[in-house]
């Protein structure tokens, strides 16, 4: 016997629909701030801040790659593109002929830390600021339930 989709009620609807839309709206905005004062895209910005918190400031492209959980395609088009403005370098690996090591030059250093404080700023001001400690506590807890949950569970198409 066939049964059909388990819908939701207008409660986890209310919760699904707010999540997404929240998520996406805080998404819209923190990228709008970052480009109208870094001129940095959310993507410059998170490979700049994996890279600069390198001890060396480099770092494999599989292990950025890990790192952001990109597909190795997204990577390898936002790297050509930073590499073009100058932001970061690609060279050979050391350990490994077949792949590279991402190193971040110095504009590259100097536009995180220059972008930093601004965006830390606005995820305070769209964010953290709305909520008491007891509520962050709260909302770090259930991401990091999701996040458990995707990674033990496989994907399935």
């Amino acid at each position: 016997m066939a049964t059909g989709p388990k819908w939701l009620n207008s409660r986890e609807d209310r919760a699904w629909r707010a999540f997404k839309h929240a998520g996406y709206q805080l998404d819209v905005r923190l990228n709008r701030h970052l480009l109208q004062e870094s001129q940095l895209t959310q993507a410059d910005y998170e490979v700049l801040a994996v890279l600069s918190e390198a001890p060396t400031d480099r770092m494999p492209a599989r292990e950025l790659c890990a790192t952001l959980t990109w597909e190795k395609s997204r990577l390898s088009h936002q790297l050509r593109g930073m590499q073009q403005r100058g932001l970061i370098a690609r060279e050979p690996n050391p350990d490994d002929a077949r792949s590279v090591v991402i190193r971040l030059l110095p504009i590259g250093r100097r536009a995180i830390e220059n972008a930093a404080p601004a965006h830390v700023r606005h995820v305070r001001r769209h964010l953290i600021d709305l909520f008491t400690p007891a509520e962050l506590e709260t909302l770090a807890a259930l991401n990091e339930r999701v996040l458990r949950h995707l990674a033990e569970e496989p994907f399935e198409s």
